[in-house]
């Protein structure tokens, strides 16, 4: 691999996005879809590339560019973070974990226990072939990359273009499906803040924020004289990266046996990197804006690299297994939200609700452009509980991704008893929550809360 070979890489894909920005900006239907300019282009890219007809001449490593991004977008979640006071927020965001953790638990959890009960004994698919629900669906492409490099390394290399494949097909689930259920809600009045696609800013439809909605992306907490701003906040992530890198270098040479992905590093290194910045002074001078860019900027790049990079061939090789475990999450995902958001949430319960259909089927991104339909002047605390309740997931998050894959390539008994701690995990929590009379009786809340609308005509 040459320098050549990256920059030619980056500069299509780069060439693909700028297309997608057009195309989002312009034809009505892909604003509908509300599908970003990073999908776009990575369906360009996966049509127009060496799947596709070869009229891009990607090179053979642009399928390992996600291994790299992934570790930046969690080395860079704990850097630049606030302190929490959590004995002052701990009642209000404790129902939105207990919804965080099952849509994660259920959807890991059942992808897999759906895998080794039936898939695996209908056709002939490695026994981790369940986990490609959760990486894809309540993953993302992002984590479609990280349990595909621990396959990988396992032996099992196709993982990475079906845990792709997932991840795509959830994201038009997410859309499509979101978007069916908003129109019914509203129409069946169940929504708290009724909205409709034509009554959204322009902004949110085409993806261009006119001058007076513009925001900054952050401040300068470093003087250009002695550095770029941007360039002091991408060199902290890269250390990160890079002592992730040497870490799990050495661990692996003493421990051959075992891989850690890194992105669990990064995660672990950001944590230690944060509290070494707070503990010096060095946290006053990190813009978490500025840190969110970059993480935003590797998503954006990690989903259309990802697609892009879908090996066809191995997608028609297990075409009919993978039918069969995508329609069942996407069923699956609907029974937790019709059924398991009205019986934790007791105010906003659509709004909830649809976030969580959109992150369990596409990603977090996803259920925030669908909340902004049935939410658009934000005033629902539905995403600053998620972002404060997140903090509690991405352990679980970054533990699943870590042993899944070790677990199910041990063999069927390892990987049912994984799956059972998963799901007897999710149970202890239920229980918990259910004795603490934390969770909402069915048919306890009464009539929907009134839109705004409603009120207004009233």
């Amino acid at each position: 691999m040459t320098v050549w070979n990256l920059m030619l890489d980056l500069g299509f894909i780069a060439a693909l996005l700028l297309v997608g920005v057009v195309l989002r900006a312009k034809v009505t239907f892909l604003q509908k879809l509300f599908l970003p300019a990073s999908i776009i282009a990575g369906l360009l890219g996966l049509a127009l590339g060496p799947s596709g007809f070869g009229w891009i001449p990607f090179s053979e490593f642009v399928s390992q560019y996600p291994g790299v991004l992934i570790a930046i977008i969690f080395g860079a979640i704990p850097i630049g973070q606030a302190a929490v006071k959590w004995s002052e927020t701990i009642g209000r965001v404790r129902n939105m974990w207990i919804y965080s953790m099952a849509i994660t638990i259920l959807m890991w959890g059942g992808g897999a226990l759906f895998g080794l009960a039936i898939v695996n004994n209908i056709w002939d698919t490695p026994t981790g072939f369940g986990l490609m629900l959760g990486a894809g669906f309540v993953g993302g492409h992002g984590t479609a990359a990280a349990i595909g490099e621990g396959f990988s390394s396992l032996g099992w290399e196709e993982a990475t273009t079906l845990g792709y494949t997932s991840a795509t097909v959830g994201i038009l689930a997410s859309v499509i499906g979101g978007m069916l259920f908003i129109k019914y809600s509203a129409r069946k009045k169940k929504t708290s803040f009724i909205s409709d696609f034509n009554d959204l800013p322009a902004q949110l439809r085409t993806g261009l924020v006119p001058k007076s909605q513009r925001k900054s992306m952050g401040d300068d907490t470093v003087s250009t004289i002695s550095i770029d701003p941007f360039v002091f906040h991408v060199s902290l992530i890269s250390l990160v990266i890079l002592v992730s890198y040497f870490t799990k270098m050495f661990i692996e040479s003493m421990v051959t046996q075992i891989n850690i992905p890194l992105l669990s590093l990064a995660f672990v290194i950001g944590i230690l990197f944060q509290f070494i910045l707070r503990k010096t002074g060095g946290a006053e001078y990190v813009d978490k804006r500025v840190m969110d860019r970059i993480g935003s900027t590797a998503t954006d790049l990690l989903v259309a690299f990802g697609i892009a990079s879908i090996n066809l061939s191995v997608v028609l090789d297990y075409a009919v297994p993978l039918i069969a475990l995508l329609l069942f999450g996407i069923v699956w995902a609907f029974l937790i939200y019709n059924f398991v958001a009205p019986r934790i949430f007791k105010k906003h319960v659509f709004e909830n609700a649809i976030f969580g259909w959109g992150w369990s089927t596409g990603t977090v991104a996803m259920g925030m452009a669908l909340l902004r339909v049935a939410d658009p002047d934000s005033k629902s605390t539905t995403l600053d509980d998620y972002a404060l309740g997140y903090i509690a997931m991405v352990p679980v998050e970054v533990a699943i991704v870590t042993f899944g894959p070790i677990a199910m390539m041990a063999g069927a008994g390892a990987g049912w008893m994984f799956t059972s701690i998963l799901l007897g995990t999710l149970g202890l929590v239920f229980a918990i929550a259910f004795r603490s009379n934390w969770l909402v009786k069915p048919g306890s809340q009464g009539n929907p809360v009134q839109s705004e609308a409603t009120k207004s005509a009233m």
